[in-house]
């Protein structure tokens, strides 16, 4: 069987390459997305704060759920500062520590912010320098509130030494301290252990008596995973084994739970583009294979008349695409393994992870990619060769010499309603104007694809009989041949279409749904913008506290109104499971109104105080709620509680689906802190505010003041949109490879046909304008299809978010697209035909015989 395989594949080099290619590839995708989804699972930062520490006792940052992953929680929760004497009297504890960061930053030479480390949480209390190890101390600890010790790096870059005076800006309070020690180590600044938990608000309010995590080091001879196990008894024991206890490389989630929201968000990223990839890459190798296989039509039907059975037939034609598939499969799977380590170190540099968060490396992601991509290549094949297979000997020998003809009525019934479903489901929209509601235009233009697939043959073959119809009396032979080929051969010229019209369609709406949503959040948030100027402090963790009662005070200044971001968790059953909707929360005030107009429908933002929160008008849908309800939610930092909802709005793409109460969320954010001031200016007086603004905050270091308008437009891509693009950049890429290496091969088995043309006169140069006109109008009709599936859910969209029925983007983007499809069609097409019409009709003849 495998002797006989190979002798079948011998001459089909075309066919054998376009094989490759798109196992290559398939292969290389699915490894990547495998390390990504991998990588998801088992990654942890690298340790080092907590370096010295042999077991972390921290609170969970995450929600579990029934039926799905852990949601992470990007607040850091707190634990109760009691454990820190409990936990340090187990028997093999050497000492326990109880630490406490805050955001800290140091105002150098010239007014100048010197960074030490992330400026949320870079201070932190004495007893806290030694959990990265043993490091250099010149100086003494801080021995009150005036003292303070600095890393040796951030010393040297704010240029003061032990005794020297430093300005720190510490948990949005600036003042003066005496430099009582620098220490090696990590950049970090250090209090004296009261006067953090002070500054931390340790000693009053709602985390009053809390630490961020008690770090324990075992006693010499006592086994660190041994020492974690004793530590999670004791927590069962005292009615705390909701904490999480953590040994070896799981520190580093710990030590910053950023980590833990990355993981999430690549196991969440792999697996949002998993399934485009799986269906890209079996549409493109069974594209592959279909074209393979029919070339060799007249060898299979020989067999089928020598007495091969149906079954036979299959088994040699998978025995020879599996052979065929081995070859590229190591390569493809190296090829994945170096595409998600530059595809991690992009979504490092754009912010999407946390820069030091490393990829879990093992051979499973390849293994799993060799059997999934094995399994597509084998059904795929039998799929191809199930037609032949099954035919009558006598009828296969008869079609062998001609291409199948006629496209199969319940395949064009079947997608046809596939493209009619899509297209239903691009109205979602209209109807939900979330971010989440712009999947529904991607997977209706997925969906249409499919159809296509499907009911292409027939479409192009209804086409090309009406164009044929309609062609003048004077058409030159060469045209009158391109269309009447499309007619009489639709299956060949739909895969064509089928296949580069899939590549317009995805061009079109992953991009033109990313710019359209951009542009809608851009309109609203700034519809919604009544402030004249926004100040922030982002080298310093948050605004200064006290600034705001200063700028208050300022003249022509109308109002001001301290806004943050949190993340808002909202449990609720589905499905019968235990689940969480997590949604992107604005914190402010009874003074929002004064500031931002939400798009009110319902209820009193001027309530907004106290244990209340105002949802949109999509999440009160969604959640079943309505205003005067009391819902059960989750704060970012895991704890539980109860609101009620004041109001609903109809503005959440530019702020988020939850709007938070100060009073609700205080004590329950990282820094506690606002992220930025948004500042009104009475009427005629916006210029004067500018000044006046400009002025304070140049004596304020590290403050910026700037536009609030103008920073929305100026606003930097979101991450997430250049991940999107370099995704299908690179998907789109390889589906233009394999496509190319599809029709190059499917042109270069016409060499009966062309030999034919030319046994009756036509001229090698007649048979080059015919070919050329059969890409034209392939590539008319790629096009054609491409726009049409993905204009209608394109048109949704714009109307729901823009209210005009078309979507936002780049108009260079189609022709972009239209010219590229029919450059691809013109090369893959003329070439091949012309290494054809080298050889002279008799040796053709010759070889056949």
């Amino acid at each position: 069987m495998l002797r006989m395989s190979l002798l079948l594949a011998r001459g089909r080099l075309g066919a054998l390459v376009a094989i490759v290619c798109a196992v290559l590839g398939g292969s290389a995708f699915l490894t990547a997305t495998g390390v990504l989804a991998e990588s998801g699972l088992r990654s942890h930062l690298p340790v080092e704060r907590l370096a010295g520490a042999d077991v972390v006792v921290a609170a969970r940052q995450s929600v579990a759920q029934d039926e799905d992953l852990p949601e992470p929680l990007p607040e850091r929760a707190a634990v109760p500062a009691r454990l820190v004497a409990s936990l340090g009297a187990l028997p093999g504890v050497a000492s326990a520590i109880g630490d406490v960061s805050l955001p800290a930053a140091v105002v150098g030479p010239g007014g100048a912010v010197v960074g030490a480390g992330d400026p949320r949480t870079a201070g932190h209390g004495w007893s806290s320098r030694t959990l990265p190890g043993p490091g250099s101390l010149h100086g003494t600890p801080p021995a009150g509130p005036g003292d303070v010790a600095l890393d040796a790096a951030t010393a040297a870059r704010a240029g003061v030494r032990p005794g020297d005076r430093v300005t720190v800006v510490a948990a949005g309070r600036r003042n003066g301290y005496r430099v009582s020690a620098v220490v090696g180590g990590p950049a970090g600044v250090y209090f004296d252990d009261a006067v953090a938990a002070s500054l931390a608000g340790r000693d009053a309010g709602p985390k009053r008596g809390t630490v961020d995590l008690v770090a324990l080091r075992a006693a010499p001879g006592t086994d660190p995973g041994a020492l974690a196990a004793r530590v999670r008894s004791a927590l069962r024991a005292d009615g705390r084994g909701d904490l999480t206890v953590a040994a070896g490389g799981a520190r580093g989630d710990v030590e910053q739970p950023g980590g833990m929201t990355g993981r999430a968000l690549l196991f969440a990223l792999a697996g949002s583009i998993a399934g485009v990839v799986l269906m890209i890459v079996g549409f493109v190798v069974a594209g592959a294979l279909s074209v393979a296989i029919a070339g060799q039509r007249r060898d299979l039907a020989l067999l089928r008349a020598v007495g091969a059975t149906p079954r036979q037939v299959r088994r040699l034609i998978a025995t020879q695409t599996g052979v065929i598939a081995l070859f590229p499969l190591p390569f493809g799977v190296a090829l994945g393994y170096v595409l998600a380590g530059r595809f991690g170190g992009m979504l490092a540099g754009h912010g999407v992870l946390p820069g030091r968060l490393p990829l879990s490396w093992s051979p499973l992601p390849g293994l799993a990619a060799v059997l999934l991509l094995s399994a597509v290549v084998r059904v795929s094949a039998l799929a191809a060769a199930f037609r032949t297979s099954r035919m009558p000997a006598t009828e296969a020998v008869a079609e062998s010499r001609a291409e199948p003809r006629t496209p199969s009525a319940v395949r064009t019934r079947i997608g046809l309603l596939l493209i009619a479903g899509a297209m239903t489901l691009g109205a979602v929209p209209l109807f939900l104007r979330t971010a989440e509601a712009t999947v529904a235009t991607g997977s209706a233009s997925l969906l249409a694809v499919i159809g296509l697939g499907l009911a292409g043959p027939s479409l192009v073959r209804r086409g090309s009989g009406a164009l044929l119809r309609r062609l003048p009396p004077r058409t030159s032979p060469a045209t009158w041949l391109a269309v009447g080929n499309g007619h009489g051969y639709a299956l060949r010229v739909g895969g064509a279409v089928t296949a580069l019209g899939m590549a317009v369609a995805f061009t079109l709406s992953y991009a033109l749904t990313q710019t359209t949503l951009m542009t809608a959040t851009t309109h609203q948030a700034r519809a919604a913008t009544h402030a004249d100027v926004a100040v922030t402090a982002p080298a310093l963790g948050g605004v200064p506290a006290n600034l705001a009662g200063e700028i208050r005070t300022a003249p022509g200044v109308a109002a001001v109104v301290p806004v943050g971001t949190t993340t808002v968790l909202w449990p609720h059953r589905e499905d019968g499971a235990n689940a969480v909707a997590a949604y992107r929360a604005l914190v402010t005030g009874p003074d929002t109104p004064a500031v931002l107009d939400l798009g009110r429908r319902d209820g009193d933002l001027r309530r907004l105080s106290g244990a209340t929160i105002a949802v949109s008008r999509t999440t009160a849908f969604a959640r079943g709620a309505e205003v005067g309800d009391r819902v059960t939610v989750l704060l970012g930092d895991g704890t539980r509680a109860t609101a009620e909802i004041v109001a609903t709005y109809d503005r959440s793409l530019g702020f988020g689906d939850v709007v938070v109460s100060r009073d609700l969320a205080a004590g329950h954010t990282t820094t506690g802190l606002a992220d930025r001031l948004l500042v009104r200016a009475a009427p005629g007086r916006a210029e004067v505010v500018r000044r006046s603004l400009a002025a304070l905050t140049a004596r304020e270091p590290g403050v910026r003041a700037g536009d609030a308008r103008g920073a929305i437009e100026k606003a930097p891509t979101p991450p997430e949109v250049w991940v999107n693009v370099v995704v299908l950049a690179v998907l789109l890429g390889y589906v233009l490879l394999a496509v190319a290496n599809r029709l190059a091969a499917a042109a270069a088995q016409r060499r009966d046909e062309f030999t034919a043309l030319r046994l009756i006169g036509a001229t090698p140069r007649q048979i080059v304008g015919m070919v050329r006109r059969e890409a034209a109008l392939v590539a008319a009709a790629a096009v054609g299809a491409g726009v049409a599936l993905s204009a209608v859910p394109l048109a949704l969209l714009g109307a729901g978010f823009l209210g005009r029925p078309w979507a936002a983007g780049p108009i260079w983007l189609l022709p972009a697209a239209a010219a590229t499809v029919a450059l691809i069609a013109w090369l893959a097409t003329e070439l091949p035909v012309r290494g054809a019409l080298r050889a002279a009709p008799a040796n053709v003849l010759a070889q056949r015989s």
